[in-house]
């Protein structure tokens, strides 16, 4: 009975990868920008006992190479770190001053794939620099590949999603209150949640 059961499982996840690899290899070479109107960059952070959420909304993206081959591909992405939205002005101001972000100084968060492997299924692991408020980590980014498909007006469009916890402290973001009970103001981990729609460009004539 369980090796029937198991059987089942290695059959589906190949159907899983099989289709995946079936879909990348319908986009071929190309380079693909991330359309921000349909894309997210979320985050959340303990605020004493709850959570609070918040989101950047001046971000750009790029993938170039072949999805077929993701070894072969490389990812490139931007964010305006003044663009962060918690949606309190005041707190937003904090969040920008040199407690936080430090937007003045360091006005980008950027990250540049220097590997990507496929892990089965739509899964894939994309290895990079990630630089946030001056400090520059070699990271690992587990990614979704969504699929793809063209939009009604004929463009292809590709979607990916990550979801990971970083530690703000890791990239000397350190401001924070004790609390009079004990504990602190503010979360060290910071949950964070990407999904992004690229469209693949046209082909320049040569």
């Amino acid at each position: 009975m369980n090796i029937k059961r198991n059987n089942t499982h290695t059959v589906f996840a190949a159907t899983l990868l099989v289709c995946s690899f079936s879909l990348w290899a319908q986009t071929k070479t190309g380079t693909y920008q991330v359309d921000p109107v349909h894309s997210s960059v979320e985050f959340k952070v303990r605020h004493m006992v709850s959570k609070v959420s918040g989101r950047f909304t001046d971000f750009s993206g790029t993938v170039v190479g072949d999805p077929a081959k993701p070894a072969s591909a490389s990812v490139t992405f931007t964010i305006k770190a003044g663009s962060i939205d918690t949606k309190i002005p005041d707190r937003d101001k904090h969040l920008k001053s040199p407690d936080f972000f430090d937007v003045e100084k360091f006005p980008e968060i950027t990250f540049k794939s220097t590997k990507i492997a496929a892990k089965g299924g739509d899964k894939y692991e994309v290895t990079g620099t990630f630089t946030m408020h001056g400090v520059t980590k070699e990271v690992l980014f587990p990614v979704a590949f969504g699929g793809v498909a063209k939009d009604p007006w004929g463009k292809e469009r590709a979607g990916f999603s990550l979801q990971l916890t970083l530690n703000r402290k890791d990239y000397g973001i350190s401001w924070n209150k004790l609390l009079d009970q004990g504990g602190t103001l503010v979360g060290d981990d910071v949950e964070i949640s990407i999904d992004l729609e690229a469209v693949k460009q046209a082909e320049e004539k040569k």
